[in-house]
């Protein structure tokens, strides 16, 4: 008779396990807090020291950093509930920032910092009525993801075009290839919000409803 295989009796944790999902202290988890930390030096780079270029390599890697803790969390079975919230809210947190002190800078136009904003104040705004309304929490999906990604790129280079460096143009360039599209993208999936919310509005009324009947 032959052994059961490695995998077979030591079984790796499920990502949808609930009591993975309770934990608290894992390494996206941190990614997240450590990228909310560096926004304030973001901006005393960017006001206080006025070093565009330094202060949009670090919002470029900040941005990125969002792939990478995404990554950790499903490769190696991190998947939290708490990182759920904690990984969107720091996205849009220093996008906010990133958006509102560049254009207080002057280094993006006025009109593409206006729609990044209203689609961000209006997904928050969103977001705050419908928990208000006990609708069970709706994960970010891939296209959501993609925007934002392409934004927190757009953004440093469009700060960095502004910067006293020999890639100046072609950062204005990229810039452009990644904030339309980054636009675009982002108020698509808004739209895409839309039946997930109504189906997230109604799952947690039917829970509600469910808990005060037992």
């Amino acid at each position: 008779m032959t052994e059961p295989a490695d995998d077979a009796l030591h079984p790796a944790p499920s990502a949808a396990d609930p009591l993975d999902e309770d934990r608290v202290l894992t390494v996206p988890n941190l990614i997240s807090v450590v990228r909310l930390l560096c926004v304030p030096l973001f901006l005393w780079l960017l006001f206080a020291q006025e070093d565009r270029l330094a202060a949009a390599v670090l919002l470029a890697v900040l941005g990125a950093t969002d792939w990478v803790d995404g990554y950790i969390a499903r490769r190696f079975h991190q998947v939290s509930t708490v990182g759920k919230v904690l990984d969107p809210t720091a996205d849009r947190i220093m996008l906010l920032v990133g958006v509102v002190s560049i254009a207080v800078d002057g280094s993006v136009p006025w009109w593409l910092g206006v729609l990044t904003l209203v689609r961000e104040g209006a997904v928050s705004l969103a977001a705050l009525g419908m928990a208000a309304l006990g609708a069970r929490r709706i994960d970010v999906t891939w296209w959501g993801k993609t925007g934002t990604f392409l934004l927190m790129f757009s953004y440093p280079l469009f700060l960095s075009s502004h910067a006293d460096w020999a890639l100046a143009d072609p950062a204005r360039v990229a810039a452009w290839v990644c904030g339309i599209p980054g636009v675009a993208i982002s108020y698509y999936s808004a739209a895409g919000y839309v039946p997930a919310a109504r189906a997230a509005l109604r799952t947690g009324r039917d829970g509600r409803h469910r808990h005060l009947d037992v």
